[in-house]
């Protein structure tokens, strides 16, 4: 149910509401990381090149959702928090409107430009048409994807990171089985592997809207809280936007990294694709935690407790870096036996697959104490309404891994590939540091200016 993060022990709060969110971050990257590797396994290692070429420009949509849909509840977060339940309601609501017009257009723009985007990417023509296929059917079926965001955001800016969390472990289980279906039985290919995850994405959101149905009575809605709010629309697009802007900022700076890693080959995109898989479930601890402080900001923003804050940001940098060290000592021990499960050894280019993957793997974990920072630092300015800020800081992750596509790449070959994300993190730290010595000194304004426009 609701937990109301504003009382109470700072660090406990916090672990508590994220230890069931980094359970489900790890649920949702293994029913992602099935697709990957019953792709490898069970096709080859071109269908995995091809999933793996379609992987920054869905982080560029699907990105874009997810930053939309994460904004659209840090008002609710606000309104939580400070105990108005009616305006709550009203922000919700205008949420999905938003949301609802965002996923007509998307679908639209994303289903009819998929290709050329891949032919932009220099996406090699032995995958493109498995890439296509992989891409239509996850942009076709966006609207499942925003919707279970968007409704899981909403249980999280109550407090409730549990019910989201037992939904995807559903998924998760029906993912992999309906991956098996579509790839072994009715021999759809990567295309299945698209299916299953949509399929999966839309069983979650439905049990998520029946669940906020039957359990939730502050959702019970009155009829004058339908309306379209013109005020309530603007305060939610003036902090959503930018963050779907700044995870698509960032992807694009991902798009021209794979157009990079794509000019390398079947080999070494397959390589990326299976270091990324494992790279994104040893972090996502990391995510859960900064996704975790953006509800605990937002909770306490709106109750006017700026002292909490603080503690919360001490307690959770602290948390991330230790976790950071551990990731670092996974990868470069264990990382390597990982990718063993992407590719059959009978693979011809089992080996090379192999030692690029684990060498892509090893440099990226040297920088993890520095992407702790950039979780917490970036989901807790977003908690406390700062959103150019980070949006900002996307931007200066775009400029980095410009620079690693063009220069690094041309210099240092694939160790370029594999400086590029770190030195995009690095990057992105230098504005979120100073950005948020900024935001905590004036947040005491901040809280006095809306106690005046709410009075």
């Amino acid at each position: 149910m609701t937990k109301d993060m504003t009382n109470g022990k700072p660090l406990s709060l916090i672990l508590s509401f994220c230890i069931p969110m980094v359970f489900g971050n790890i649920l949702q990257q293994l029913y992602n990381m099935a697709d990957t590797i019953i792709v490898g396994r069970c096709i080859n290692s071109n269908a995995l090149a091809a999933l793996g070429a379609t992987g920054s420009v869905c982080f560029l949509v699907i990105g874009f959702a997810t930053g939309l849909c994460t904004g659209l509840s840090i008002p609710v977060a606000q309104m939580y928090g400070a105990g108005d339940h009616k305006s709550m309601r009203r922000y919700m609501l205008n949420a999905a409107y938003i949301s609802g017009i965002v996923t007509v257009l998307l679908t639209l723009l994303t289903t009819i430009f998929c290709k050329p985007l891949l032919h932009l990417m220099q996406t090699p023509d032995s995958i493109l048409e498995d890439a296509h296929s992989y891409l239509f059917v996850m942009f076709a079926g966006l609207a499942a994807t925003i919707l279970y965001n968007l409704l899981a955001g909403f249980l999280r800016a109550m407090g409730d990171s549990k019910t989201p969390l037992a939904f995807l472990a559903v998924s998760s289980v029906l993912n992999i089985g309906l991956d098996f279906l579509m790839i072994m039985v009715f021999d759809l290919g990567v295309m299945g592997a698209g299916l299953a995850t949509v399929i999966s994405q839309a069983v979650s959101a439905v049990l998520c809207l029946i669940y906020m149905k039957k359990h939730f009575d502050i959702l019970d809605f009155e009829p004058n809280e339908f309306a379209i709010r013109k005020d309530y629309c603007q305060k939610l697009c003036s902090v959503s936007l930018p963050m779907a802007c700044q995870f698509s900022i960032t992807a694009i700076g991902s798009i021209i990294m794979q157009s990079a890693v794509n000019s390398f080959g079947p080999t070494v995109i397959a390589s990326v694709t299976a270091a990324m898989k494992i790279q994104t479930i040893v972090i996502g601890p990391m995510e859960s935690l900064g996704i975790t402080m953006a509800t605990y900001c937002g909770q306490n923003l709106g109750a006017g407790r700026v002292d909490r804050i603080k503690q919360g940001l001490s307690c959770s940098i602290k948390v991330c870096l230790i976790y950071a060290l551990a990731a670092i000592a996974f990868s470069f021990f264990l990382g390597r036996f990982i990718v063993y499960g992407f590719v059959s050894t009978q693979e011809a280019d089992f080996a090379s697959i192999l030692d690029h993957a684990s060498y892509y793997l090893r440099v990226n974990a040297i920088f993890y104490p520095t992407l702790a920072i950039l979780f917490v630092l970036r989901n807790s300015l977003q908690g406390m309404g700062y959103s150019f800020l980070p949006m900002s800081a996307g931007i200066l992750e775009l400029v980095a891994r410009v620079f690693a596509a063009w220069i690094l790449v041309k210099f240092a070959g694939y160790l370029g590939v594999c400086l590029a994300s770190p030195v995009a993190w690095i990057a992105a730290d230098i504005l979120l540091v100073s950005a948020t010595i900024y935001a905590i000194a004036t947040l005491p304004t901040k809280i006095g200016q809306q106690a005046v426009a709410t009075a």
